[in-house]
């Protein structure tokens, strides 16, 4: 975990998932708490060591990775947990995590480990998009659905925490299909944030940036681009199954999928790309013999 400051206040952590750090007075708020008590440990050591406060914990969305440390904060800080709406339940009843991801069924012992289902934390805060004041922060938060439901990115002196409404240029490709729910909400949130006036930008994956915006537009053309890849798999055929598409996508991107919890994260993501061809009505859908096939949209259908 390197520690790096930005401005007088602002500090991120730069690891495989950042977290970032604002100091005001006599409090101190992180932003996430990094995959579980090992790695949120590192991030507080270095804080204790500059006698800097922690006093209260943002955390931007309810994927493990970013929240799977609260509890340890909780525990040995007596964090103020602040968490958007609707990400509160799943931070509050984390199973809930790996039952989406297993189509609602009760989840198998093996997706019930800390990638996918951290310790649960009773959130104190709730919050929503727009102006924010919790004692002594105020802040904007800037609703960044797409990757998670209800996702909040953090406007606060001058920088963007953008949590992993966008990824770095390396870190996307690294991902090959990053996980998202929704292509649309996804690309509208990335449109959003490159209009927010700020002087530097810190993704929940990748480097600080102070000219973010390329590389927002470059997560934008990814998005496009795997949604074309999507769109010219299911052309290749007549018709082609849900499942078959999967695999294809995850065997031209050169995926690892060799475990169930990370192709349940590939299929989500695939799924949403052939949701974003339906909506935008370029495929057609149907069940047939008990399995979901899709086809391209006959001009004049």
């Amino acid at each position: 975990m390197q520690m790096m400051q930005l401005n007088d206040n602002c500090y991120v952590f730069m690891s495989s998932v950042n977290v970032g750090f604002i100091h005001r007075e006599n409090q101190g708020m992180l932003i996430d708490a990094a995959i579980d008590r090992s790695a949120i440990r590192k991030v507080v050591r270095q804080l204790d060591e500059k006698n800097l406060p922690i006093t209260h914990l943002l955390i931007t969305h309810a994927h493990a990775d970013h929240y799977g440390g609260a509890a340890y904060l909780v525990k040995q800080y007596g964090v103020k947990v602040i968490a958007p709406t609707f990400e509160r339940a799943i931070i509050e009843n984390p199973i809930l995590e790996p039952t989406y991801l297993f189509s609602g069924n009760d989840p198998l012992d093996e997706l019930r480990n800390k990638f996918l289902e951290g310790p649960e934390v009773k959130v104190d805060i709730e919050i929503e998009e727009g102006y924010q004041k919790v004692d002594k922060f105020e802040f904007e938060a800037i609703a960044t659905p797409g990757h998670s439901y209800h996702q909040l990115a953090i406007n606060i002196y001058d920088t963007l925490y953008a949590a992993d409404s966008y990824f770095g240029k390396e870190e996307i490709k690294k991902h090959k299909i990053p996980y998202i729910t929704s292509v649309d909400k996804a690309v509208k949130s990335l449109e959003k944030l490159k209009t927010v006036q700020v002087k530097g930008a810190v993704p929940g994956h990748g480097p600080y940036e102070q000219q973010f915006v390329e590389t927002i537009e470059a997560n934008i053309d990814y998005h496009q681009m795997l949604l074309e890849k999507v769109y010219g798999e299911i052309a290749e055929k007549p018709t082609v199954s849900h499942e078959e598409i999967v695999a294809r996508m995850c065997t031209m991107m050169k995926v690892k999928s060799d475990l169930l919890g990370p192709f349940l994260l590939f299929r989500t993501a695939v799924t949403a790309y052939i949701t974003a061809l339906i909506n935008e009505d370029r495929i057609e859908h149907y069940i047939k013999d008990f399995r979901w096939i899709f086809k391209v949209k006959e001009e004049g259908s």
